[in-house]
């Protein structure tokens, strides 16, 4: 069973993951406006996985005999000044979501809550892999310093990581 602390920590972990996906969706929809379709298509993507990580800490909780108890989720920004500023945004939010997880991680140490301590491992190696990624292509927009061709030739390149759930939404039609 959860401690009323780690519940309360695990709950607003999950609103956490639902504003990354939200922000995620406010990028793909800046990128749609920038008719970027690749860049649109990453951010979708990158919001399909967060609510996936929503998801389960959803089911944690429960599986735990705990009650998930949503929070407002804030508005997210819409506008950035560029590509760049837009993905700096992006690793600065994977880094804030990495150390929420390592204080959930020191949490459930000191509250000696094994269970948690081992389902919040997987998040932590998965915060490696975000950060990674983001900084990745981070990184090949500062090479590229805005050059227009750069952009558009990322853009191609980030068109093989589409979102899968227009695709699942179709299949019962």
């Amino acid at each position: 069973m959860l401690s009323e602390k780690m519940l309360r920590a695990l709950n607003e972990q999950l609103d956490r993951e639902l504003y990354s996906a939200y922000l995620y969706f406010a990028m793909a929809a800046y990128f749609d406006d920038l008719n970027l379709e690749g860049f649109a298509n990453w951010m979708k993507a990158q919001a399909e996985e967060e609510l996936g990580h929503a998801l389960r800490f959803y089911n944690y909780i429960y599986d735990r005999n705990g009650r998930v108890e949503l929070g407002e989720i804030p508005k997210p920004p819409k506008e950035w000044e560029n590509p760049t500023a837009a993905f700096e945004a992006a690793y600065e939010h994977e880094q804030f979501i990495s150390r929420s997880i390592h204080e959930l991680a020191t949490l459930a140490e000191e509250e000696k809550d094994y269970p948690t301590r081992a389902f919040l491992e997987w998040f932590i190696n998965e915060q490696v892999e975000e950060e990674a990624n983001v900084k990745k292509i981070l990184d090949q927009l500062k090479l590229a310093r805005d050059s227009p061709q750069m952009v558009f030739m990322l853009d191609r390149e980030l068109k093989v990581r589409a979102p899968r759930l227009p695709g699942l939404l179709l299949q019962g039609e």
